[in-house]
């Protein structure tokens, strides 16, 4: 499901309403993870210096209003970063050198880790110079730019926040608050409509059981224990009025 854009013009990663011209590929892109998911190689967010409003389609330097119609491209807007999104409390950090979620005043950044942590554990968490900048040992993405939270553990080190037996697949932890913040993401990214009656069937790595539930691309939660924990168990089912 790479690169599915909303009637508005925006895409299932940010809500904005421009393209930015990937100067790799001489391409607009609606956000560089959708650039990242059709090619076979990476945008570079910060050498973005093109945008083209999707309301009235003008090419112009990056930047949070059209020139021409006015459209304001995000509510928040990084000219760094050049990250165009919802208001979700951004804040861009000039120690980490990317965009953090926020609020700001909720979080400080630690520099012998090296990244923004949450302020209940500035006292209490272990240091390890610079842990962020590292792939995640079990699923080796990036730990520093993912837009998937990291958690410390004991010993300082940092695992992606969405970790399973690497054995039986099952949560190794309680993951109730990702599960709520996967419920709130989810709830402010509605599917376009030809997708918004679909469901799929899917196997819960956690309760063990199958079901029909609605499809989402950035989770299918399970009907039986809420978890997102799940995998594709059958193809995509549709209502009568959206045909496949």
């Amino acid at each position: 499901m790479a690169g599915i854009v909303k009637e508005d013009g925006s895409c299932i990663h940010y809500k904005r309403h421009c393209k930015l011209l990937a100067k790799c590929c001489g391409e607009f892109f609606v956000c560089r993870l959708c650039h990242d998911d059709v090619k076979q190689h990476t945008m570079d967010r910060f050498s973005v210096t093109t945008v083209k409003c999707i309301q009235c389609g003008t090419e112009q330097p990056a930047a949070k209003v059209c020139k021409d119609c006015g459209m304001v491209f995000g509510e928040y807007y990084c000219s760094i970063c050049h990250l165009f999104d919802a208001d979700n409390k951004q804040y861009h950090c000039s120690d980490c050198g990317i965009c953090r979620v926020g609020p700001k005043e909720y979080y400080f950044h630690c520099f012998t880790c090296n990244l923004c942590l949450a302020n209940d554990i500035k006292d209490t968490h272990k240091c390890v110079q610079n842990v962020s900048r590292q792939n995640c040992p079990v699923c080796m993405e990036d730990l520093h730019t993912s837009r998937i939270s990291g958690i410390p553990l004991p010993c300082g080190h940092l695992l992606h926040r969405f970790y399973r037996c690497p054995l039986c697949v099952r949560s190794m932890v309680s993951m109730r608050d990702f599960w709520k913040e996967l419920d709130d993401e989810i709830a402010m990214t509605p599917m376009p409509e030809e997708y918004q009656s679909t469901t799929i069937m899917i196997f819960c790595n956690d309760c063990l059981e199958k079901g029909s539930v609605p499809f989402h691309v950035l989770g299918m939660k399970c009907s039986s224990c809420g978890s997102y924990n799940t995998t594709q168990d059958g193809g995509l089912s549709r209502s009568p009025q959206h045909p496949c």
